[in-house]
């Protein structure tokens, strides 16, 4: 095969497979549908009020499942694809209005939230509130993603469960929330980053929304002036790189404290491994420019010399510039108290799960075996009937599971024994059969016959 032959065979393949004309909504509906999610009036409003409540008490108890329950009900995709088209199909009228909705909605969203969390006495900021603080760059993606994946489900008959997934995946609410609280606690660092966040779910969105309208070949409207289209486009990288442009420092950042805490991780696990003494607590954190490694230690103290051979050493693992800081003993000024009776707390709660998960694995077991040797108790009972039509002179049978143990060696053979008595001698040939035959019953080679008159 030729290499032009290759390349054809690809496309044809890439073709049939990527194909939409066969499933492609009209255009005329799929605008229309993209044009009447954008206005925020009435139900739409107050669905979105209620949505954003529901988000907020997912964000204050830390529950996921009723994060997405309210990213579901949440109608915020309507407006910010509203953008996406107009500026893909050239509509400043949907652009303007969309804009318009979406603030409106930002607006409704970020009152009802400050007002939840001013009202409500947990005041802690959980973790799914934390994880909404500090977009990166691969917020950028998700949302880019999830915003083609949209225009792709709104262009097509077959929408299916695309649309909700889509509003999961990018999560507009949640920093809408998070900035809610932010502005209730008097956090602007909180308020700042998820508004951020939410800032680069919107560009993208609609910037993923024009880019498939693009692709896609949409009518456009007609431009009076050329040199406005231009200006439109200016803005709209410029937005774009705005935009991004934090993401990435955010993410070299948080990439750079993850490459350091596993280094700082394997040097302790490494390094403070004494019989006499246990690691209490680790951290590595970067403050300031600083990188500094903490460790707490309690039982038998931990020579000085061997901390310096210890910071020594710190170059082999990456770490070369890093503060080691050792606090070991049980005196308030050089153990922090707190996290000592966390620590072994916390040691003690993962042993008692290791101890509860190795007898929940023995107990498992013995069920396990209980059961197999109840359905071999039952199994006499049940082949009883078929016994007496096949072989009738049998009086009795019974079968068991039995260990066969060698007297002179270790050897264990598990084999099938089965007690059977008859009224009259089996034959040579019936006794071959009969074996033959519960063999292929029981679903075993290993069956040991013992005949008793």
């Amino acid at each position: 095969m030729t290499f032009s032959n290759f390349v054809d065979s690809v496309k044809r393949f890439l073709t049939h497979y990527l194909d939409m004309s066969q499933d492609r909504e009209e255009e005329a509906a799929s605008v229309e549908a993209i044009r009447a999610g954008v206005e925020f009036k009435g139900s739409t409003i107050l669905i979105l009020v209620f949505a954003i409540f529901i988000a907020s008490l997912g964000l204050n108890t830390n529950s996921a499942a009723v994060i997405i329950g309210a990213m579901l009900i949440s109608p915020l995709m309507g407006p910010i694809m509203g953008i996406g088209l107009g500026l893909g199909i050239n509509d400043y009228e949907l652009i303007k209005r969309s804009f318009r909705n979406l603030a409106v909605a930002t607006l409704f969203s970020v009152i009802t939230s400050t007002v939840y969390f001013w009202i409500s006495p947990l005041n802690e900021a959980r973790s799914e509130l934390l994880a909404r603080t500090s977009p990166t760059i691969y917020d950028v993606l998700i949302a880019f993603f999830g915003g083609l994946a949209g225009i792709v489900a709104m262009s097509s008959k077959q929408k299916g469960n695309v649309l909700p997934g889509v509003a999961i995946a990018t999560a507009l609410m949640p920093p809408l929330c998070t900035a809610g609280f932010g502005l209730a606690t008097g956090n602007l660092y909180y308020f700042f980053g998820a508004f951020y966040l939410f800032f680069i779910n919107s560009v993208f969105i609609a910037f993923a929304t024009t880019l498939g309208v693009k692709l896609m070949k949409y009518s456009k409207k007609e431009f009076v002036n050329e040199e406005r289209r231009k200006k439109v486009e200016r803005i709209v990288y410029t937005i774009l790189v705005l935009t991004m442009a934090p993401s990435i420092y955010l993410t070299y950042n948080m990439v750079k404290q993850n490459f350091f805490e596993v280094a700082a991780s394997r040097f302790v696990s490494q390094n403070f491994n004494y019989p006499d003494t246990q690691v209490l607590s680790k951290s590595a954190e970067i403050e300031h420019g600083k990188r500094i490694i903490r460790v707490s230690l309690v039982g038998a103290e931990v020579p000085q010399d061997s901390i310096a051979i210890a910071q020594a050493r710190l170059p082999q693992y990456g770490l070369g510039g890093a503060v080691l800081e050792v606090r070991q003993g049980y005196g308030s000024n050089s153990m922090d108290m707190t996290t000592l009776s966390s620590t072994m707390f916390k040691d003690i709660y993962l042993h008692n799960q290791e101890q509860i998960a190795r007898q929940q694995q023995v107990i498992d077991s013995l069920e396990n075996m209980t059961s197999h040797y109840q359905q071999y108790d039952s199994l006499g009972i049940a082949v009883a009937p078929e016994i007496k039509v096949l072989f009738p002179h049998v009086t009795d049978i019974a079968i068991s599971k039995t260990i066969f143990s060698g007297i002179d060696t270790d050897v264990r053979d598990t084999t099938t024994l089965a007690v059977v008595r008859y009224s009259r001698p089996f034959s040579a040939s019936e006794q071959q059969q009969f074996r033959e035959w519960l063999q292929a019953r029981l679903g075993t080679n290993k069956v040991q016959l013992v005949l008793e008159p």
